[in-house]
């Protein structure tokens, strides 16, 4: 998917210069005794709070081809990070009983999945870890709402090409610089609570990685009841199992990233949101510190309520399939677990109430793309994966992946014993199969 980004060509000059000058005056800048607008003094007006910002952000590296610095949106996330408290590499103990507790998963699930085991060894990471291996994937999630940005900058800077020329570099920078400040805020929240690579359902990492984070299970585990062992093992065997479909189901990962896409790629931005984020707070010149401040302000009024009928569909079309991957696993853990760990149905009820009070992962989703997510319908889909088991057995259960096809839908999740009888009955692709057949070979995913 190409980038347009910041840096699009603009589009052709339009509209009242009278309404430039009421934006300038925002700003402090107004017209000379004469009614005109003193370019020579507006580019001096400008020039301070320019050279300020692009001195700021380049201290952290610079933007891409998409505009968006990520240097300065990793600053973010460590600074984030570190103030959440120590996270040490995790010792050679630690390193063994995580790899001690995925191998006897393995040896569990071996039993209960047809699904092969991964051939890359577990690992134990710090939150820096997870940050470094996730964040291609963040910025491929990000990029189609920095170009929807950049359409909603070009859209307020309507005005006479010479007085535009002048003022958007200065506003795109800074737009810029308060969107990377809230994408690393948003990841750096999510980077000190999720407790395993896969935690929030999609694929994060380039290929699929059974990895756990002993400082935010250790956070996890406060206040539980169960063995710190037990609790170990019990989220061993939920991200075992779900790497293992990931690993396995080579259209499964791809097709959940292309609905984000997706959904993100026809974003609306709120310009009345980006203009007042614009008017409070550049009225002077900002430092990193109050870039991140602005990010913060940004955060949830970017995006505008609408949404179209498309987006819509491609939601409820993400929410299943999320819905889908979850409920197997819980159905998967259960038979697991819930005969061979006596504390397994507590942790089940305990991470079934930390999934309906939604979290950082939904609230990441909807700062970075605009996306509310809830995947409500887990414990349906669980209900339907076990009923599947119980009358067709455990291949057809494994085997309803294959492909896309044949996996349950809204209707199927309605009546779990209709599709456990008899399957879901695949009919013709609409307009977005084949949207999203199209989105996956562009990006060689076909």
């Amino acid at each position: 998917m190409a980038d347009q980004g910041f840096d699009q060509d603009r589009p052709e000059p339009g509209g009242e210069e009278e309404a430039l000058l009421r934006f300038l005056a925002q700003f402090g800048i107004t017209p000379g005794p004469d009614g005109r607008l003193d370019l020579e003094g507006l580019m001096g007006q400008l020039q301070p709070l320019m050279s300020n910002l692009t001195s700021q952000l380049a201290s952290f590296g610079k933007s891409d081809a998409s505009g968006m610095n990520w240097g300065f949106t990793k600053d973010v996330i460590r600074k984030m990070v570190a103030s959440a408290g120590d996270d040490p590499v995790a010792t050679p103990a630690q390193l063994a009983a995580i790899r001690d507790a995925v191998a006897l998963a393995d040896l569990w699930l071996d039993e209960e999945i047809t699904f092969a085991r991964l051939s890359a060894p577990a690992q134990a990471w710090r939150r820096a870890d997870w940050t470094e291996r996730t964040y291609p994937t963040w910025q491929r999630l990000v990029r189609p709402v920095v170009s929807q940005l950049s359409v909603a900058l070009r859209g307020l800077m309507d005005a006479p090409d010479d007085s535009r020329a002048a003022a958007e570099p200065m506003l795109r920078m800074a737009l810029s610089g308060m969107f990377a400040a809230q994408v690393g805020q948003s990841l750096g929240s999510l980077a000190t609570t999720v407790v395993s690579s896969g935690d929030i359902g999609l694929p994060l990492t380039e290929a699929p990685q059974v990895a756990l984070l002993p400082t935010n299970v250790a956070a996890f585990a406060e206040g539980l009841e169960a063995e710190a062992a037990d609790i170990l093992l019990f989220l061993a065997v939920r991200e075992t199992a779900r790497q293992r479909l990931f690993g396995a189901v080579g259209w499964l990962g791809p097709q959940l990233l292309a609905l984000v896409e997706h959904y993100a790629r026809d974003i609306a931005i709120d310009p009345d949101a980006l203009e007042r984020a614009i008017e409070s707070q550049l009225s002077s010149a900002m430092t990193a510190g109050e870039l991140e401040d602005a990010g913060t302000a940004l955060a949830g009024s970017l995006f505008a309520p609408q949404v179209t009928e498309e987006q819509r569909e491609v939601l409820e079309r993400l929410e299943t399939l999320l819905a889908l991957v979850e409920g197997w696993v819980d159905e998967v853990v259960a038979q697991v677990a819930g005969r061979r760990m006596p504390a397994a149905a507590a942790l089940i009820e305990t991470l079934r109430r930390r999934r309906a009070a939604g979290g950082p992962a939904e609230a990441a989703l909807k700062a970075l793309v605009g996306l509310e997510l809830r995947p409500r319908r887990t414990r349906d889909a669980a209900n339907l994966w076990a009923a599947t088991r119980a009358t067709r057995g455990t291949e057809a259960r494994d085997a309803t992946w294959d492909h896309p096809d044949l996996v349950p839908t809204v209707a199927d999740l309605a009546d779990p014993m209709g599709f456990a009888a008899q399957g879901h009955q695949s009919g013709e692709p609409d307009d977005l199969d084949v949207e999203l057949a199209r989105l996956l070979k562009e990006e060689g995913r076909g």
